[in-house]
């Protein structure tokens, strides 16, 4: 009876000393992360005194997305014999020069993406990689600050394909107006005066025009994350089947040193081309503004990241 009273007691003077040391260990652990977070802290208020001084910001970011697969005699699937595979890309930049005065937003959108299928087992099939998004976006706002938070400004937009069709169709607004500052990091240009130039060969439905350019950029950095989403329209004054908009997006999530997981997506809304892909591409010659299912465009790329 007795040695059970003291192996009792042993076992309860284990727990009790466990129970302490967990709990101290967990004390010490809080303790650490507030010394962690007040850190942290300190080191984001001098970044952002740092973005506060005057001069040029530069800075890019970008996800790469790559799949490629190759099978041999793999029956179970339609095509046993094939290789296949995507690759794309999407880079974000910008070159910021901010004055007491006056401001200069220079912005760099760019993706693209391949994909291919080669059946192994038919020769007439394609058999290399194929284009399949094309995106390229180039940008300057200049301002002169009117108030803290308002400036009267002047946007360049360009806007075309790259690796195909280059500038057919090209896209280039040139306008006038105010440029809204509401909080750091955001960007909403309204200009009333802008001319909308459509640049393309042959005989097209595409068609200049004057009318309203309307562009909001939100571009930030929290921590690991990255994010970046643009906004840009044009309301013409013609025609509304001249209107056309495009909403891009991008996060970049930093999982270690540079590198991290990026995904991007982008909403477009474009009649002209609507009716340029059914006549020229579908050979509808019948198709009009009136008669087209002017579908929402997208894209979406998912892959590794990379912050330079």
């Amino acid at each position: 009876m007795k040695k059970i009273i003291i192996g009792c007691l042993c076992l309860l003077a284990t727990g009790l000393t466990y129970s302490q040391s967990e709990e101290e260990l967990k004390a010490s652990l809080a303790a650490k992360k507030d010394s962690i977070d007040a850190i942290q802290g300190r080191a984001d208020a001098v970044q952002a005194q740092i973005d506060a001084l005057p001069g040029w910001k530069l800075g890019a970011f970008g996800t790469i997305g790559v799949n490629l697969s190759n099978f041999s005699n793999w029956y179970a699937q339609g095509i046993p014999n094939n290789s296949s595979g995507n690759i794309g890309f999407t880079v974000n930049s910008f070159a910021n020069l901010n004055r007491d005065k006056f401001f200069w937003k220079n912005a760099l959108t760019t993706n693209f993406s391949w994909v291919k299928l080669d059946d192994k087992d038919d020769p007439a099939d394609e058999s290399g990689f194929r284009q399949t998004v094309d995106v390229f976006n180039l940008s300057s706002l200049y301002g002169w600050k009117i108030r803290k938070h308002l400036a009267l400004s002047a946007l360049g937009e360009y806007r075309t394909t790259l690796l195909s069709n280059f500038n057919d169709p090209g896209y280039l607004d040139l306008g006038v107006g105010a440029t809204w500052t509401p909080v750091e990091n955001l960007v909403v240009v309204v200009h009333p005066l802008n001319y909308n130039f459509v640049f393309s060969s042959g005989d097209s439905v595409f068609n200049s025009s004057m009318g309203t350019k309307i562009m909001a950029d939100y571009t930030r950095e929290i921590g690991a994350i990255s994010f970046k989403t643009n906004l840009s329209a044009f309301m013409s004054y013609e025609s509304s089947n001249y209107n056309n908009w495009t909403w891009t997006n991008s996060f970049s999530y930093k999982l270690w040193k540079m590198i991290g997981v990026g995904f991007d997506f982008g909403l477009r809304s474009n009649k002209q081309e609507a009716l340029n892909y059914a006549i020229n591409t579908l050979g509808d010659t019948g198709a009009t503004f009136d008669t087209i299912d002017n579908k929402l465009q997208t894209y979406w790329t998912l892959g590794v990241s990379y912050k330079f």
